[in-house]
């Protein structure tokens, strides 16, 4: 494997208003990679998240590819991409093996079979794997091991969680990137992504939810103690806000988005009348009237996000809190309103490591983009199995991370 491979990482987000292509380069012996690229082209043929008219997307990450590469003087041929929608979803598995080496020995093997033995239940119909994540390992009774590797016993299990997504939508996905003439190093769900970049170790380790808030959907991330606990894609966005905003208002919804992106706020403090000219037109709001209905929506989003939470018994109960992302992260009063709504600490995210080389990054929509890219450097190709040529390459970022190399490649290896 080329030295070149390693210079640069590629994420590639495919979103249903936008496809964002970042590219990020190691330089000058700086362990944490930094932004020398990156394009954002208005999406065509996505719905929901999910890919609508295959031809049409394919076109527009050539684009987005096509401005990267100018940008970057990078050629790019492959990316980590994300998977979107709500068929996306997280299943717990636990996976049992007996320790293969004479000395019984937990070996690298070890590891990898009972990950293995983890995938090997009735999967949903229509469903394939795209991550396994290793939460906690047991050692003939030992419980809460994180890494078990050179341990002696007989009996090894592990706890794992498992995402899933539509077999046909990844097939798709599969078509898209193949007329497009690019590979995909790695297929993760979009709050995953952006997890990476806007998380540090403490709030991973006191437990802490990801809510990347896109045009359609949602992405709910929770992970505690280091590890991946529930993962949940939401089928509401900021779109609905601005379809509310056109029917209470009574007005188009080109004209909605503006009162959106220009005047929407959860803050109680904004009162009166606002006003724009809109091709010539002089169009008039109540600005109590769009608060209301901005809060009534995010309200019922922050209300499934809760019942999310107590799915897996975590309502009100996260010490790192809830983290925004994504375009919906931008609206004005939101984690004040969340803490109020959630009775959690809330925050918008902001990046972790990465340096911009280059301006014109908006930190909230590029989360999920720039959070694929730290992925791409983070696992490496798909084939390479010797992981001390990557480790050597960044070591000071990967001990900020919660696992090794070689658990991480373990953990992605299905994506």
């Amino acid at each position: 494997m080329s030295e070149e491979k390693f210079s640069y990482f590629v994420g590639l987000d495919i979103g249903t208003t936008a496809i964002r292509c970042v590219v990020g380069e190691l330089s000058g012996g700086n362990p944490n990679p930094a932004v020398i690229g990156f394009s954002e082209v208005p999406s065509s043929g996505m719905r929901k998240g999910n890919v609508a008219h295959p031809d049409d997307v394919a076109q527009v990450i050539v684009q987005a590819i096509e401005e990267a590469e100018r940008m970057s003087g990078q050629q790019i041929h492959s990316a980590t991409i994300n998977v979107n929608g709500t068929h996306v979803q997280g299943i717990n598995s636990r996976g049992v093996i007996a320790i293969s080496s004479p000395n019984r020995e937990v070996t690298h093997d070890d590891l990898l079979r009972v990950e293995e033995a983890a995938t090997v239940f009735q999967l949903p119909p229509n469903k394939d794997i795209i991550q396994v994540f290793a939460k906690n390992y047991r050692l003939d009774g030992q419980d809460n091991l994180k890494d078990p590797l050179g341990m002696h016993g007989i009996r090894l299990e592990v706890d794992s969680h498992i995402i899933v997504a539509s077999s046909p939508a990844l097939k798709t996905i599969n078509q898209v990137l193949e007329k497009a003439r690019l590979s995909a190093s790695h297929k993760t769900a979009t709050g995953l992504a952006a997890a990476e970049l806007v998380l540090g170790r403490p709030q991973k380790d006191a437990g802490v939810a990801v809510l990347d808030i896109g045009y359609s959907t949602t992405n709910v991330v929770v992970i505690e103690d280091g590890e991946v606990e529930h993962i949940a894609v939401l089928p509401m966005g900021s779109n609905h806000i601005t379809n509310d905003l056109a029917i209470g208002l009574k007005t188009d919804l080109d004209i909605a988005e503006l009162v959106k992106i220009k005047h929407a706020s959860l803050d109680g403090s904004s009162l009166g009348e606002t006003s724009f000219v809109q091709k010539g037109q002089k169009f008039s709001f109540d600005r109590e009237m769009v608060r209301m209905i901005v809060e009534a929506r995010v309200d019922e989003i922050l209300e499934f996000i809760d019942k999310e939470f107590k799915k897996i018994h975590r309502s009100r109960k996260l010490p790192g809190g809830v983290v925004f992302v994504g375009g919906g992260a931008k609206l004005p009063g939101l984690a004040e309103f969340a803490k109020e709504k959630l009775e959690l600490p809330a925050r918008v995210g902001q990046w972790q490591h990465i340096g911009k080389l280059i301006g014109g990054m908006d930190e909230q929509r590029f989360a999920p983009a720039v959070g694929l890219m730290l992925l791409d450097m983070l696992l490496g190709p798909p084939a390479h199995t010797k992981h001390q040529t990557f480790s050597e390459l960044q070591p000071q970022f990967l001990r900020s991370v919660k696992v090794s190399i070689t658990q991480a490649l373990r953990r992605f290896k299905r994506g």
